[in-house]
C-alpha cells in the first residue's frame, strides 16, 4: 500500500505536467486556428477587390472591342477565355490535373459559360454602368445560395452589408432617372448564373485548389464558348485584336484571385466586396466612353466602401 502510494505521488508530478502539456496544445492550436480564421478574413476580401479590378478592366477591354470596332459579343467570349486558358497555364502549371470531381467542374463551368453569353451580350448593347449595377444582384443571389446549399452562417452583419451595399449602387445609378431597355436584363440573366457558379465554386474548394478551379473553368469554357461562336464566326479586325487580349490576360489573373478568395473565406463573407467593382467599372467607363450614370456616384461609393469595410473589421474580429 505504501509503496502505491508511492508510485502515485512519484507520478503525480508527471501526470500534472501531461495536462498541462496538453491543455497548452489546445490553446496553441485555438491560437492557430483564429490567426488563419482573421488571415482569411483580410486576405479573401483583397484577392476578391483585386479581381474585381482586374474584371473592371476587360469588361472595358470588351465593351471597347464590341461598340467600338463591332467585333461580335460570342467571338469576343472565345478568345477571352482561348486567350486566358494559354496564359494561365504556367500560372497553375504545378496544380493537380485531375479531379475526382468532374460532374462538379462540369456544372460549375456549364453554369459560368451561360453567365459569360448573357454578360457579353449585355455588355455589347447597354452602358457599362447599367450593366454593373444590375450584375449587383449577384451577391444576394450568392449569400442566399451559401446559406441554402453550403450550410454558411447568415449572420446580420453580412445579410445588411450586401443589403446597404445595393443601396449604393442605387444611389450611383439613380435608376428612376433612366428607362431601362429589354437587353439591360441580360446582365440580371448572367448575375443568377453566375451566382450558382460561385456557389458550386465554393464548395469545390473543399477539395481542390485554386490552381485547379481556374485551369478547370478556363480550359472547359474555351470549347463551350466556340460553340457559341460558331453563328457569328471566329474573326477579329486587327485594330480590335489587342483589346480582346488584354480582356484575356485581365480574365486569366481574375479567375485566379478569385478562385483563391473562395478558397480562404466564406461565399457569403466576400458579398459585400463584390459591389467595390461598381464605382471602379464606372470610373474605367466614365475615362474611356464617356459613360457617366446620372446619380449621385461619389455618395454611392462612399456607401459600398463603408459597408465593405464595416463586414470586414466585424469578421476579423
Amino acid at each position: 500500500m505504501k509503496e502505491n502510494r508511492a508510485n502515485r505521488a512519484h507520478f503525480a508530478p508527471g501526470l500534472s505536467c501531461f495536462a498541462l502539456g496538453h491543455a497548452q496544445n489546445e490553446r496553441t492550436d485555438a491560437m492557430i486556428q483564429t490567426k488563419v480564421a482573421n488571415s482569411g478574413a483580410i486576405m479573401g476580401p483583397l484577392y476578391f477587390i483585386t479581381s474585381g479590378a482586374l474584371f473592371a478592366g476587360a469588361n472595358t477591354a470588351v465593351q471597347g472591342a464590341a461598340m467600338h470596332f463591332g467585333v461580335p459579343s460570342a467571338t469576343i467570349a472565345f478568345w477571352q477565355y482561348a486567350l486566358a486558358s494559354l496564359i494561365v497555364i504556367p500560372m497553375v502549371w504545378n496544380a493537380p490535373w485531375r479531379s475526382d470531381r468532374p460532374l462538379a467542374h462540369l456544372l460549375r463551368v456549364g453554369l459560368a459559360a451561360i453567365g459569360v453569353q448573357f454578360w457579353v451580350a449585355g455588355l455589347a448593347v447597354v452602358p457599362i454602368w447599367q450593366a454593373v449595377a444590375l450584375i449587383l444582384t449577384s451577391p444576394l443571389f450568392v449569400t442566399l445560395g451559401a446559406w441554402l446549399f453550403l450550410g454558411e452562417r447568415m449572420t446580420l452583419p453580412r445579410v445588411l452589408a450586401v443589403l446597404v451595399g445595393g443601396i449604393g449602387g442605387t444611389i450611383i445609378l439613380a435608376p428612376w432617372a433612366d428607362a431601362f431597355q429589354v437587353a439591360a436584363l441580360l446582365p440580371v440573366g448572367a448575375a443568377a448564373f453566375w451566382a450558382a457558379s460561385s456557389v458550386v465554386t465554393k464548395e469545390l474548394t473543399k477539395t481542390e485548389n485554386a490552381g485547379t478551379l481556374t485551369l478547370a473553368l478556363l480550359v472547359l469554357l474555351v470549347p463551350i464558348n466556340g460553340v457559341a461562336a460558331i453563328g457569328s464566326g471566329f474573326a477579329v479586325s486587327p485594330e480590335a485584336l489587342w483589346l480582346v487580349a488584354l480582356s484575356g490576360l485581365l480574365i486569366a489573373a481574375a479567375q485566379y484571385l478569385i478562385a483563391k478568395a473562395y478558397t480562404v473565406a466564406d461565399a457569403a463573407y466576400l458579398q459585400p466586396f463584390d459591389h467595390l467593382k461598381l464605382p471602379l467599372n464606372v470610373g474605367l467607363g466614365i475615362i474611356f466612353f464617356g459613360f457617366a450614370p446620372p446619380g449621385m456616384m461619389w455618395i454611392g461609393a462612399a456607401v459600398i466602401i463603408g459597408a465593405s469595410a464595416w463586414v470586414m473589421k466585424d469578421e476579423a474580429g
